[in-house]
């Protein structure tokens, strides 16, 4: 029996649904939706139509200037420039005739066929009707059309995102080369490293990633039904398709998948996602970083004139940059994840599974670049605090035992005596306890050092215990 929702706090609420203009059911075309708006030109359903019709146009065009058939004419530049201006033109106007035609046709891919071949009269070219779609599967279509916009929507917005918000990265690696920092490996004071040198270590790890992105291969085919060329060779037994296909595979901008079913098998696409969220990982471990630093002081945030940090607790400006960062990145990856999963797949020679899977691309890498916007604003907003970080070194000494032990252990290679048990002397006098610099000094000054190794010791302090730090993280930012 099915129950009906009476409730009355439900009763008389307005259907916002039915509200004009239309409200947004997603984050990322709502409250986001400023953020990640150059992504809609690749990646929205519009972007992947308008990008249907691109290869569609240029195959026609490629066809007639390849002379595979007999009959085919020579298209003139005017014709030429008017089949490219059925992209070009392609507005909220062709949007909508388009959308009442696949309402008829009930066929995504079909309705651009029909709509390119509406325009070819006034070009005068209605009698190549036939040539729109020639050989081609929706596959063929479709995968170079997703090529095409993942290649541009990472290329021209991902991309630039990552790299705007490494050069913020790089630029406070820089700034802090050389401020010292207590080290905390499981949580616990350890050996000293500088600031600067931490975050260099992340720019170091995100501009691997970021090179294996540009690295990527986009790759594209057109091949048929079943991936064999068997309509092509039937219709034209004397052309050369596999060099067909590969020239104007290739004058897309892609790389030719010569051996297919009748997808291309999606494998780049794989890929790049596990970079992406390979990237998208690494960045999240500096922002959990990031913002533990915030909450023991070592970085200060400034605050923006008029912004709230705490509903009710003035004094409060919340490292929300990061942690929206957070959830972005890992909702971005929940995404990539079980695409670069579920794509690689295909029951037999095609299944439609990929079909609903590549329509949350967009959403995948929305996600990630909002994140990236966050990190930056957040990265901006950024000042060191050098005096917290100084105070928490300066009651830290015990870290120094490392120091002593290691010169000790060189010492006894050298030959000089009483060096013996240098761990255990130095486990000794440090392991649970606060030591402050006089008792070091003390404890140095009775080993027996030679003349330039006790000097040596009894000069370093835990700020400048930092070793190459500096230098480590000048070359890396």
């Amino acid at each position: 029996m099915t129950m009906t929702n009476h409730s009355p706090e439900n009763h008389d609420r307005v259907n916002l649904s039915a509200a004009e203009p239309a409200i947004a059911l997603g984050a990322l075309d709502g409250r986001y939706r400023s953020t990640i708006a150059p992504l809609v030109d690749h990646l929205s359903e519009a972007a992947l139509n308008r990008n249907r019709i691109h290869v569609e146009v240029e195959w026609f065009i490629h066809l007639c200037q390849s002379q595979v058939l007999p009959g085919l004419p020579e298209l003139s530049d005017e014709q030429v420039a008017g089949l490219r201006g059925i992209v070009e033109s392609f507005g909220s106007e062709e949007i909508a005739e388009l959308g009442a035609i696949e309402a008829e046709t009930v066929h995504d891919v079909k309705a651009v066929e029909y709509f390119i071949v509406r325009r070819l009269e006034g070009l005068g070219l209605a009698e190549l009707a036939p040539l729109v779609h020639f050989a081609c599967t929706s596959e063929d279509i479709n995968n170079l059309a997703y090529a095409v916009g993942i290649r541009d929507a990472v290329q021209q917005v991902w991309l630039p995102a990552a790299e705007q918000m490494l050069q913020r990265l790089q630029g406070l690696a820089a700034e802090a080369a050389e401020t010292p920092m207590l080290s905390r490996t499981h949580g616990q004071p350890a050996t000293p490293t500088t600031l600067g040198k931490e975050i260099a270590v992340f720019v170091h790890r995100l501009s691997r990633q970021v090179s294996r992105v540009q690295a990527q291969e986009f790759l594209g085919k057109i091949n048929g039904a079943t991936g064999t060329y068997a309509a092509h060779r039937c219709a034209a037994p004397d052309a050369d398709w596999p060099v067909i296909a590969r020239e104007f595979v290739e004058k897309l901008g892609l790389t030719f998948n010569p051996l297919t079913t009748q997808i291309e098998s999606h494998d780049f696409q794989a890929e790049l996602y596990a970079d992406i969220a390979r990237f998208n990982r690494i960045l999240h471990g500096l922002c959990v970083d990031i913002w533990s630093y915030i909450s023991i002081g070592f970085f200060k945030q400034i605050p923006v004139a008029g912004a709230t940090g705490s509903s009710t607790m003035p004094h409060k400006v919340n490292p929300i940059r990061f942690e929206n960062a957070e959830a972005n990145l890992e909702i971005s990856n929940a995404l990539l994840d079980t695409l670069g999963a579920t794509l690689v797949e295909s029951r037999w020679q095609r299944d439609l599974t990929d079909s609903s899977g590549q329509r949350n691309i967009g959403t995948a890498l929305g996600h990630s670049v909002l994140a990236l916007s966050n990190v930056t604003k957040g990265l901006k907003q950024l000042d060191v605090a050098a005096d917290v970080i100084a105070a928490d070194l300066d009651a830290n000494w015990e870290v120094l035992g490392e120091a002593i032990q290691t010169v000790m252990r060189a010492e006894a290679i050298a030959g000089v005596e009483g060096m013996e048990n240098s761990y255990e002397r130095l486990k000794e006098l440090t392991r649970g306890r606060r030591v402050d610099a006089e008792k070091l000094k003390e404890f140095v000054s009775g080993l027996g050092l030679s003349p330039a190794a006790e000097e040596r010791l009894k000069n370093l302090t835990p700020d400048t215990y930092t070793g190459l730090a500096s230098e480590l993280a000048k070359q890396f930012s």
